[in-house]
């Protein structure tokens, strides 16, 4: 396995987040990286971040700020984490796990003054919320109903 990393999205990437495939079923609880990253409705200050494997992105998420935070903390300092996704054939070889342990240091590194990263996981997702309590983040009793449902609101200190 090669050297895993995070970086900020860069149009030199577009043409293989282009190929990038997910399952039907994972659709439902996040969107293609390329959609996100073009999508008009999100804060100009999103910072779009690649999981890359010796160069090629495996891994996409965003960590936002902005209305759409605010229905998840209450914190300024904090990012929200959306759309994590690793590519279907790049899938169960530990990236998504590798990825999340390098945020904290990505966040210290990139994005001066964020002292935390939130994230609403769909109730049903139950791998994604296993991989997110193995990766730091914690489950404080916190709710958030969201269109698709129920979900839990995890927080990582930076």
């Amino acid at each position: 396995m090669g050297t895993v990393r995070l970086i900020e999205y860069s149009g030199k990437y577009k043409e293989q987040l282009s190929a990038f495939h997910l399952p039907e079923k994972q659709l439902e609880f996040t969107s293609m990286p390329l959609e996100k990253i073009h999508n008009p409705h999100i804060s100009d200050n999103t910072a779009h971040v690649l999981i890359v494997e010796d160069e090629e992105p495996v891994g996409y998420f965003a960590l936002e700020d902005g209305e759409k935070l605010h229905k998840y903390s209450e914190n300024e300092q904090a990012r929200l984490l959306t759309s994590f996704s690793i590519d279907s054939g790049h899938q169960g070889k530990g990236l998504a796990k590798k990825g999340l342990r390098l945020l904290q240091a990505f966040v210290r590194d990139h994005l001066p003054g964020v002292d935390e990263v939130v994230l609403g996981v769909n109730k049903r997702n139950t791998a994604a919320i296993s991989l997110y309590l193995k990766t730091g983040f914690v489950d404080e009793g916190e709710e958030y109903v969201g269109p698709k449902g129920p979900q839990h609101v995890l927080h990582l200190k930076v």
